[in-house]
């Protein structure tokens, strides 16, 4: 099966010798664009499929997953490779949906350059900017791909013209789309006006400093002087060139793959991310060079349920082969925080089967050369982001940015069988999706997932039932309360009881007054005369200690407190430990009754950067969360940024609110401030943490 699968697609020419040899090219742009159809469609057309390789069921080589077609769109990272004029082609497929940006930067990470694809019957909108923002931010060469030239609506002029707006007047038409298919600007097919426009922009990135003078002197301009102008321009960032594609007829596909091989940098002229030793020491940038030391990156892994994990990896220097001893290192802690969700590792590992990705496939390969891409078997360690080295010149990679999950969603398993299995099971999604984030909450007693949104926790939930077997339901988010004294009082506190036998007797009188926010727990002695035996006083810390863990009002912890032990009485034979612990609880709970208990409430502070029309909506939005504005500031043009201090309450589910209400032009960050007092009306809303934890 699989060699035939192998013939059919023509897999046997998927072997390179040279990093010029490769194009690693990454597909971004919104759902529903049509970049898997695209894929699809340059395959067909290269002879890496054919028809029978397009499944009944809907799947693509890229879209597998069950989740996929449940969902109706990609929700993963997927290669499928082509050759086009002996040069081959890594189309890297991702999601382009907000929930997925994982994964859109991991494909990212892997490519060289980016077809960005807007559909001909679809507006530039904001969440198409946001992604086109992804691509700035890595500095990934871009060119645009108009698909769907066969919609009843589709409208090529108008969406260059809204690209040309919303990403600069470098997006400029390569190729223009007519009833007879596509007409080349660079070869002077047409004397349109765009032509000169595109030239001028080739030029002003020559190298030759007279080139512009001589063309605007008369001088015809060769076209093969242009199109290597065109791809220094395109390596640069500096010029993105528009072609318009038909997946359904076939209109552009030849003209794109020339644009590929043609118009865009190969490896070489990718320079590879920061290297560090594992101890922290920068040693630069490695160059792309098969016979260099290795140097690798793992940009994603999948769980495979007969082979086990399996990771692909974009190779930076040297060869990979198989069987080989690799160093596998992992240290986000060093480039994010301490809390990234990724635990920090070095150890050395021998790989399994080395292969080309083809979608869900794996092709076997004898070795895979820098600037290429790789599957690689059998690594029981390596996570996504970890660098793969030799074992004896272990390298650290600087990870890729990796998004900030802010959804939280409390879950439980189903039944003890259940319980069994969730722990591995969500290690092992956290290591193949370091979106995903994994909390178990010490205070509320709840596991907790951090996704990027509710198709996420989905896609999270429906993994963990298919690939694992686990179920799972979920529970209402707890936030970490607190409770506080209002101000002085004194407690009582009498623990006496008879019942045959030896009895308890324990009496002990206490004071007890509020301290500012930080301050934690005193006790302070102020017994005299031996009242209550030295031996018991700690006891009686001890009681207070428990009956503060144990909240005063709905069962959350008490905080900021100080406790005055000032007299007390005890027993020559019915005094014990567990006695003055019981009447140190029961003084605390008589003196807090007295005082007054409030409840505090942890505040987050957020910034929520949104177009500058919708600033006014997003700040009465977070007046309504009772947020306490701190102000604004413009970040770049048509942007601004709103701070305030918001009650962790109240953003339990601002992740999908705010991409509801501005279309997914906004986006947030959120840090922990402090703990505020919580209003009593909010206060006697709360239910009590007991309750909860059974």
């Amino acid at each position: 099966m699989a060699d035939k699968r192998a013939e059919r697609r023509g897999e046997h020419d998927l072997a390179v010798t040279g990093p010029d040899q490769v194009r690693n090219v990454v597909l971004v742009g919104p759902s529903h664009s049509g970049k898997t159809s695209l894929v699809e469609a340059l395959l067909l057309h290269t002879g890496a499929i054919n028809r029978a390789g397009s499944t009944a069921d809907g799947t693509t080589v890229c879209d597998t997953e069950d989740a996929e077609r449940s969902h109706g769109r990609s929700i993963s990272l997927a290669v499928a490779p082509l050759v086009h004029r002996r040069v081959k082609v890594n189309l890297v497929d991702t999601p382009g949906y907000a929930d997925f940006v994982g994964d859109l930067r991991a494909g990212l990470r892997a490519a060289d350059c980016a077809l960005f694809v807007v559909a001909a019957n679809e507006e530039v909108d904001e969440a198409t900017r946001a992604l086109w923002r992804e691509c700035e931010q890595v500095a990934m060469p871009r060119a645009v791909v108009v698909t769907k030239l066969d919609h009843p609506r589709a409208d090529v002029d108008a969406v260059v013209a809204q690209a040309r707006e919303a990403f600069g007047d470098k997006v400029l038409p390569v190729y223009l789309a007519g009833p007879d298919g596509l007409t080349g600007l660079l070869t002077g097919e047409t004397d349109d006006p765009r032509r000169g426009e595109l030239i001028e922009a080739i030029i002003e990135e020559s190298e030759d400093e007279d080139l512009m003078d001589r063309y605007v002197g008369g001088e015809e301009v060769g076209l093969d002087v242009l199109v290597a102008d065109l791809e220094t321009a395109v390596a640069r960032a500096s010029l993105h060139p528009v072609v318009p594609v038909c997946a359904a007829t076939g209109v552009g596909l030849g003209e794109l793959l020339d644009l590929c091989v043609d118009g865009f940098p190969s490896p070489l002229e990718h320079s590879s991310p920061e290297v560090f030793t594992p101890a922290g020491a920068s040693v630069g940038r490695v160059s792309c060079d098969p016979t260099g030391p290795l140097v690798a990156e793992v940009v994603k892994t999948a769980g495979d349920p007969y082979v086990g994990r399996i990771s692909l990896v974009r190779v930076f220097s040297g060869t990979l082969e198989p069987d080989a001893a690799v160093h596998v290192s992992g240290h986000f802690s060093s480039f994010f925080s301490a809390d990234a969700g990724h635990e920090d590792h070095d150890e050395d590992e021998r790989i399994g089967a080395v292969g080309h990705p083809f979608g869900a496939a794996q092709v076997p390969a004898a070795r895979v050369v820098a600037g290429d891409l790789a599957t690689v078997a059998r690594l029981s360690r390596a996570e996504t982001g970890d660098t793969l080295s030799a074992v004896d010149k272990p390298l650290v990679l600087r990870p890729w940015s990796m998004p900030d999950p802010l959804l939280p969603v409390a879950i439980e398993a189903a039944t003890r069988s259940d319980e069994d299995k969730l722990s591995q099971a969500l290690a092992r999604l956290a290591a193949e999706d370091p979106s995903l984030r994994v909390e178990h909450n010490a205070e509320t007693g709840q596991l907790v997932l951090w996704v990027m949104g509710e198709s996420h926790a989905d896609v999270v939930l429906e993994r963990l039932a298919e690939r694992h077997g686990v179920t799972v339901e979920q529970r209402e988010l707890l936030v970490p309360l607190r409770e506080c004294v209002t101000g002085p009082a004194k407690g009582h506190g009498r623990h006496v009881k008879q019942s045959g036998g030896h009895g308890q007797y324990a009496i002990c009188d206490i004071e007890i007054e509020p301290l500012p926010e930080g301050s934690g727990f005193e006790f302070v002695d102020k017994v005299v005369g031996g009242a209550v035996p030295r031996s018991y006083i700690p006891s009686v810390e001890k009681g207070v200690r428990a009956q503060m863990e144990r909240g005063l009002r709905h069962g959350y912890p008490v905080v900021d407190l100080r406790v005055t032990l000032t007299d007390g009485k005890a027993h020559s034979v019915d005094s014990s430990d567990m006695a003055f612990q019981s009447a140190g609880a029961l003084a605390l709970r008589e003196a807090a009754e007295a005082a007054g208990v409030s409840m505090l409430e942890p505040y987050d502070e957020v910034g929520v950067l949104v177009p500058d029309d919708l600033v006014g909506p997003v700040m009465s939005d977070l007046s309504a969360r009772r947020a306490r504005l701190l102000g604004n500031e413009n970040v770049d043009g048509g942007r601004t940024l709103v701070r305030a201090h918001v009650p962790q309450r109240e953003l339990v589910r601002y992740a999908v609110d705010l991409r509801a209400s501005t279309r997914g032009a906004g986006t947030f960050t959120r840090t922990f401030a402090h703990y505020e007092p919580m209003p009593e009306e909010q206060a006697r809303q709360v239910t009590p943490r007991l309750h909860h934890q059974g």
